[in-house]
């Protein structure tokens, strides 16, 4: 069995973004030369998501304002009175998650027709990663 392992990094412009990211997923396949396995994408902080979904603008806007409105950014968290205030985006990383498995199929991510890798970033304007971990023979 071969193993690749690689980071990418980010840096995003705005607080939250939602980054297509499955360009650098497929490299990173290529540069295993693995033909049948799988690869971990996980988010290495806990303000930020990876998920697989449809790549479609309003849909992202859609999962924004839907996790807006079940953990919103809000004064009063609990987790304030460390001095931190990204309460709203640990809740967010909870109902995305931090990571995928995508199966490696003939060479290929072995997704269905729509779907995306994505990395979702909560409390941004800071730099963050993501371990991209290929393995597989």
């Amino acid at each position: 069995m071969r193993f690749l392992t690689e980071y990418l990094t980010f840096n995003t412009e705005r607080e939250r973004d939602y980054i297509n990211i499955t360009g650098q997923i497929e490299a990173a396949l290529k540069k295993s030369g693995i033909r049948e396995g799988m690869i971990l994408v996980s988010a290495m902080h806990i303000t930020a998501s990876v998920y697989v979904n449809d790549a479609e603008d309003g849909l992202i806007q859609d999962i924004d304002e839907w996790l807006e409105r079940l953990a919103p950014y809000r004064d009063d968290y609990r987790h304030h009175r460390t001095g931190e205030t990204n309460g709203d985006a640990h809740l967010k990383n909870l109902l995305l998650h931090h990571q995928v498995i995508v199966p490696v199929t003939d060479g290929q991510l072995d997704l269905g027709p729509w779907q995306q890798i994505y990395y979702a970033e909560f409390d941004g304007q800071r730099r963050k990663r993501v371990i991209v971990k290929v393995m597989g023979e």
